[in-house]
């Protein structure tokens, strides 16, 4: 079954009339289509029984070589309204509609501009439908998710081997982005802070030097293909401190936890206690300032989403990150995050490298 007639028929079962997608991973996912996406409207529609495209004329003879839906073109000199009439006239929707779901992540516009056509039905989320499929990933998006893990593993070697006194963060982070570019990879972050500044979890790379005694907190990932990577690990200068090896032991103990907490039938939630508490006992609960972690497919963050509050149930082929952290600020951070693909009997880690410190040597 083609993933558009899944969907197809999990509309019909949860009584949706339709369902409206924009330009981004929920379209691709569904019709591995992937228009350019700017400000002229453009739609995916789907109903039980059919779907078709909103396409600005312009984009239309590229597209038609992406998929073989019908399309209603619109030009700038006309608007989209009317060729939006057709094409919800060819579905059989009709205005008082009861349900319709649009896409999350579209614009407001075009989700404004759906509603209005059908007559201001009740509207969801097409997360309750797309985005419930998206969640557990086939084999071959494992695949492409083990490929780009062992090229951030690469990465983030290529910025263990740059790591001296007097080297810039952003030097660290180009020798990672080096690796990307050269195994044809986009980068999509090249997060280095030295020091105080990695206390800050988004911290923007700068030209800080680095020094002995620093903690350098590194997180990066980039995309290959439909999918990308995310990495952090630790490294210091010289031999580190009696206080940084206590709270990294805390952080290392935190994402065993998670990892331990982390099966099929368990609520996200519960994985997020489990990193949070080994934290929260060591004392230093007020510095896990974010989620324990967050999805990871089409999108760098998507759900399932690790947080206190998700109820969300793991299933097996869902794939996440583990990510705890402490951040001491003028001082040091600490975040060690995993990627993993949920198996049936626990959290299958993707990166081959180790979450102990790299000790960088103390001289130039």
């Amino acid at each position: 079954m083609t993933r558009l007639a899944t969907l197809q028929s999990m509309l019909r079962q949860n009584g949706v009339d339709a369902v409206a997608l924009g330009p981004g991973p929920h379209m691709a996912y569904i019709a591995d289509v992937h228009p350019h996406a700017d400000e002229r409207p453009c739609l995916l529609i789907a109903t039980p029984a059919g779907a078709a495209i909103l396409m600005p004329e312009l984009n239309a003879d590229e597209m038609r070589r992406q998929t073989d839906l019908p399309f209603f073109t619109w030009s700038d000199a006309t608007g989209p309204q009317t060729a939006l009439a057709a094409l919800i006239q060819s579905l059989g929707i009709e205005k008082g509609t009861k349900l319709v779901q649009v896409d999350e992540t579209m614009r407001a516009d075009f989700a404004l501009l759906v509603i209005e056509a059908l007559g201001q039905p009740k509207t969801a989320f097409a997360a309750e439908s797309v985005g419930r499929m998206r969640l557990s990933k086939d084999e071959a998006e494992k695949a492409e998710i083990l490929r780009n893990a062992e090229i951030d593993d690469r990465a983030m070697e290529a910025a263990f081997a740059a790591i001296r006194p007097g080297v810039t963060e952003r030097e660290i982070a180009d020798a990672a982005r080096a690796v990307f570019e050269e195994a044809g990879a986009t980068p999509l972050f090249t997060i280095v802070g030295a020091g105080g500044n990695g206390a800050f979890p988004h911290y923007a790379t700068g030209d800080q030097p680095v020094a002995v005694g620093d903690a350098i907190v590194m997180d990066i990932g980039a995309r290959s293909g439909s999918f990308s990577s995310d990495l952090t690990r630790m490294a210091f200068v010289g031999t580190p401190s009696e206080e940084y090896l206590k709270v990294h032991a805390v952080v290392e103990a935190a994402v065993q936890a998670a990892c331990a907490a982390a099966r099929p039938g368990v609520a996200a939630r519960e994985v997020d206690a489990a990193a949070r508490g080994v934290i929260t006992a060591a004392g230093y609960g007020p510095y896990f300032t974010h989620r324990t972690g967050h999805g990871l497919g089409l999108e760098g963050h998507e759900p399932p989403y690790l947080t206190s509050t998700s109820d969300t149930i793991l299933e097996e082929g869902m794939v996440f990150s583990i990510e705890p952290g402490i951040y001491l600020q003028g001082k040091f951070g600490i975040r060690l995050e995993e990627i993993v693909i949920l198996e049936a009997d626990g959290p299958r880690i993707v990166s081959r490298l180790s979450r102990d410190v790299f000790v960088a040597p103390a001289e130039a």
